[in-house]
């Protein structure tokens, strides 16, 4: 074998190994990317879910159920896509059961009463992270603007109204306790909140509403009462507790003072 053949011989041998070693780098940084993927989409998963799922059911109009579980389906069939080892067909299969409710009008949740300081700040903690996901979806182009404007409009309306019903049921207990001052201090507290959505129908309406009640828990103080009729308290508070409820939306949502 002479010189020129073994120097070939031995430069096909480097190259094919240069070769292997950039496929096998190629291939892991692939698989990592792939990792990367599946990790980023899980999370997205898990903050669409857990949106869907723990924000206050009243807080939800049908329009933003439904662009959650779109969003959670888009994932799930990227997840499909990249092969996932997750309980992806799981997570479609609930979420499409959910769809069909939410369309067929049989979702009912529960309303979750925003009565401590701890409850108000951790639900606007997940609106927060609602709005940035309108956000993204509308950069994205998944979402027209107006769709995003309307959604983004009304999620902002929802930490007002977050605010307010804390200062509501912390005016119900002053009004328990006979500390009529500190329960209208509170219903001020609550018309202010929902003053700064004041382009919403709904938070006009429930300006007007606090501004009443206060007008009302004075007269009680002027008049030398304390308390007030239990039957006339508790259609107040029902009003207040379904005040975002679907069938209410909608009748109020044309509101015109």
């Amino acid at each position: 074998m002479d010189t020129t053949t073994i120097v070939i011989f031995f430069a096909v041998i480097v190259f094919v190994s240069i070769g292997i070693i950039v496929l096998s780098q190629m291939r892991e940084k692939a698989r990592i990317e792939r990792a990367r993927k599946v990790t980023a989409l899980e999370d997205s998963y898990n903050r669409a879910n857990r949106l869907l799922t723990e924000i206050p059911g009243q807080y939800l109009t049908r329009e933003l159920k439904l662009l959650l579980i779109n969003r959670i389906e888009e994932i799930c069939r990227e997840l499909e896509g990249l092969r996932a080892d997750l309980p992806v067909r799981q997570w479609r299969s609930d979420v499409q059961t959910l769809k069909q409710q939410i369309v067929d009008g049989n979702d009912e949740r529960t309303p979750t009463k925003i009565d401590s300081p701890e409850k108000s700040a951790y639900v606007k903690e997940l609106l927060q992270s609602l709005f940035k996901m309108i956000e993204s979806l509308h950069k994205s182009g998944r979402i027209d603007s107006a769709t995003a404007k309307k959604n983004l409009k009304h999620v902002l309306f929802l930490v007002h109204k977050t605010h307010a019903d804390m200062h509501v049921f912390q005016a119900r207990d002053y009004i328990r306790q006979n500390e009529i001052r500190k329960a209208i201090h509170a219903y001020h507290l609550a018309s202010t909140e929902m003053g700064k959505s004041r382009d919403n129908p709904l938070a006009l309406k429930a300006v007007k509403s606090f501004r009443t009640r206060i007008k009302e828990l004075e007269a009680s103080l002027n008049g030398g009462g304390t308390t007030e009729p239990q039957e006339k308290q508790h259609r107040l508070d029902k009003e207040w507790d379904n005040f975002l409820h679907e069938d209410e939306w909608k009748k109020k949502a044309d509101y015109d003072d």
